[in-house]
């Protein structure tokens, strides 16, 4: 048997690229003339494709640089309760400044303090709510008696009566102000247990700022009855003092309209007095000039050797 072979040549398996001579490289470089040697290449450029070091995402392996550095520790948050108490109460104290001057029963300042959440603090844990309420509470002025008109003028449970008697306890600031209701106190305006004074033994400073005085001229056929507020405004001055006797300095303020020599003032001044507190005097009204000289000439007058105080200089 004949085998037929046939006279063309075998093809050979293609087995991979095979390399392009140089003169088949450079004839296809000369037609492509605005395309880069490197395009030819398998290899994606780093002006086409960004590498990891300029890329937006995250790459999945450890650059270089990162094997060199070493594996990361995790970092871990400082813990608050590692500071000395004197660095948390400044925290604190930063945290309550953006509190109202003063904390009084109305709308507004409830409106704030939830606003805020100053207070949610206080849910931390025991030792911060401690810490925290007493530093709040310290700090703060709170007003005895409500003065915002409608509902809480005339509530029979001002805000220091709903205030919890451990927190009452850490006050050192009180404010008495005078003046509202000149014509007609309200009812809920008295002295009693249920307001909680007794609590409040830490209290050394009560703020009376004095808004208007009935016994000016201007309101004479409109009070209540002549020297009726003044009397009702010491008796309720006396009445705190007496309550609480932790209490050292009595400041006092007013509006500019308010005379240090009226009907008004010399008899919180009377009371003052007898119960031998200490004068102070706010900044709205700038009576501490005045008096302050008072003083001095008092002391150059009576000799360093004989106790005169403040009030008693001031208010006769």
């Amino acid at each position: 048997m004949t085998m037929h072979t046939s006279n063309r040549p075998r093809a050979k398996r293609r087995t991979g690229a095979t390399a392009q001579p140089e003169a088949v490289q450079e004839r296809m470089h000369a037609a492509l003339p605005n395309r880069s040697v490197a395009s030819m290449s398998t290899t994606p450029l780093s002006s086409t494709y960004p590498t990891p070091q300029s890329s937006t995402y995250p790459s999945a392996y450890p650059s270089e640089d990162d094997d060199e550095a070493g594996p990361k520790t995790n970092i871990q948050p400082f813990r608050f309760m590692d500071l000395p108490s004197e660095l948390r109460n400044k925290i604190y104290t930063m945290l309550f400044a953006a509190a109202p001057p003063v904390i009084d029963l109305d709308p507004h300042t409830f409106t704030l303090l939830h606003r805020q959440k100053l207070l949610s603090l206080f849910r931390v844990s025991r030792q911060v709510h401690n810490e925290a309420a007493h530093n709040f509470f310290s700090t703060s002025t709170f007003r005895l008696f409500p003065t915002y008109p409608g509902r809480y003028f005339k509530t029979k449970k001002p805000l220091l009566a709903r205030i919890p008697p451990n927190y009452r306890a850490s006050m050192t600031y009180l404010e008495l102000r005078v003046g509202p209701g000149w014509n007609n106190p309200p009812r809920g305006w008295v002295v009693n247990d249920a307001l909680g004074l007794a609590d409040c033994t830490n209290v050394r400073v009560l703020r009376v700022f004095v808004e208007c005085d009935p016994s000016d001229a201007i309101f004479k056929g409109f009070r209540m009855g002549e020297g009726a507020y003044e009397r009702f405004s010491a008796a309720l001055l006396d009445a705190v003092l007496k309550e609480v006797p932790s209490i050292k300095v009595v400041e006092f303020d007013a509006y500019s309209s308010v005379k240090r020599t009226g009907d008004l003032m010399s008899g919180l001044g009377e009371v003052v007095a007898n119960h031998d507190k200490i004068v102070g005097w706010g900044p709205e009204r700038g009576w501490d000039k005045d008096s302050d000289q008072v003083w001095l000439d008092a002391i150059l007058m009576n000799g360093l050797g004989k106790r005169v105080t403040k009030s008693l200089v001031v208010f006769g």
